[in-house]
């Protein structure tokens, strides 16, 4: 049993808050996002968050630090875009194996600064900007812009920089193809056999709506279905909605699992400029309800969310003992 399946059963565990979020207080220029090894890169590159854990790596080593310092027992790398699908927009391919292993490098080495209670490092493997179970073309719907290979060879490099880099955990997170989640599990599962390691692996959704669907039409059933052939350390949902908008879809998954579920909300839903004014405090009142009500084993925050937002999650989470697991009605298949 790895560590981190031993402190589950312990307490609740608070994960990090958003990334994005964080980076966008320094402000980074083109220039900045080139540093100087890629001053002369024939392409743009701002906007390409995942590059900073090369090129910016104290600014990334400190946005770990301030979500550790929050409370937070797990950091999710800087790697949300690390595939080779996602690095073609910027022509930076050959690349992925170098910014996943330093991503997860860094947020190793912040982890190691902390010895007070054990922390954590999860990998984070987003579902890429392309669907494998749906068509882009209105007009041609048999047409696929990616296939289920294309993503089993594109995860599986990341998953191997992920591993030898430090991660003690795989997150595949913001999931709203289940087609391309079931192709990043299943290159898990050939580098673990592969490799004859067994590394924990959380899987976490995304609702889209009020329809209560994942962007590829499934319910909160369907999904869990779906993906619940693999063994995973927990399932539940991120992004898209905020704490309170979630809470339903969290019953639903809780009352037809026995895994341990995860919960990492956006500070509420984005305003008319993109932006999330949910505060710390009103989350956290969120968050307790849902302590209270014994529907996570693992919690944190998406967009929006900042350490201000985290401390006070994990304030609260403390006061709360974890979901129990072992008797509850589980989907037959």
């Amino acid at each position: 049993m790895s560590k981190i399946q031993e402190e589950i059963k312990k307490r609740i565990l608070v994960l990090d808050g958003a990334m994005g979020t964080m980076l966008q207080r320094y402000k980074f220029e083109e220039e900045d996002f080139r540093g100087e090894r890629f001053k002369d890169f024939p392409h743009p590159l701002k906007g390409n968050n995942d590059l900073l854990s090369i090129t910016q790596p104290e600014a990334v080593k400190s946005v770990h630090r301030a979500y550790f310092e929050a409370g937070a027992d797990i950091v999710e790398t800087n790697t949300f875009s690390g595939t080779t699908i996602g690095m073609a927009d910027y022509h930076m391919e050959d690349l992925v194996y170098e910014l996943n292993f330093q991503s997860a490098k860094i947020a190793r080495e912040v982890a190691d600064e902390f010895t007070d209670k054990p922390r954590f490092v999860a990998g984070s493997i987003g579902p890429t900007n392309r669907t494998a179970s749906m068509s882009p073309d209105v007009n041609d719907p048999g047409f696929r812009a990616v296939n289920f290979d294309d993503l089993k060879i594109a995860y599986k490099q990341q998953v191997e920089a992920l591993i030898d880099g430090g991660c003690d955990l795989l997150l595949v997170e913001t999931i709203f193809d289940t087609l391309n989640a079931k192709a990043a599990l299943f290159a898990i599962e050939e580098v673990k056999e592969e490799r004859n390691i067994d590394i924990p692996v959380m899987v976490s959704g995304t609702i889209t709506d009020a329809s209560g669907r994942t962007l590829s039409g499934q319910t909160v059933e369907a999904f869990l279905i779906s993906i619940s052939h693999i063994p995973l350390l927990s399932v539940g949902f991120n992004c898209a909605l905020g704490a309170d908008q979630l809470k339903p879809y969290l019953k639903r998954l809780g009352n037809n699992t026995s895994l341990n579920i995860s919960a990492h909300p956006n500070a509420g839903l984005p305003n008319a400029f993109g932006q999330y004014d949910q505060t710390p405090e009103e989350m956290q009142q969120l968050i307790r309800e849902y302590l209270q009500e014994n529907l996570v084993n693992i919690i944190g925050g998406c967009c929006g969310t900042t350490p201000e937002h985290i401390k006070l999650i994990a304030e609260v989470a403390k006061e709360f003992k974890p979901r129990p697991v072992e008797k509850t009605h589980v989907l037959s298949q």
